[in-house]
């Protein structure tokens, strides 16, 4: 979830008409997702060993970092996240 409210945010901010930022360009939006990839991983990297995106998760589970019992239950979250409605 917060990588498209960041990531998508930026690019609607980017390109829509009456933005402030209207032409902002591709070295904005790509410093803007690497801040929406950056930021949950310094936040969760803790608790979850920054495991959010469902590759790092499967690849984890193959190097044997986390046991493949948790491996569903990241993968159903992860996928819940990207699905969740933000109303502003």
């Amino acid at each position: 979830m917060i990588y498209l409210i960041l990531g998508d945010g930026v690019v609607a901010n980017v390109t829509l008409g009456k933005s402030g930022m209207k032409g902002g360009g591709s070295i904005q939006i790509t410093i803007a997702w690497a801040l929406a990839v950056m930021l949950p991983a310094f936040i969760f990297g803790v608790s979850s060993r920054a495991n959010t995106l469902t590759a790092l998760t499967l690849a984890l589970a193959i190097d044997g970092s986390v046991s493949w019992g948790i491996v569903p239950g990241y993968i159903i979250t992860q996928f819940a996240g990207a699905f969740v409605k933000v109303d502003a």
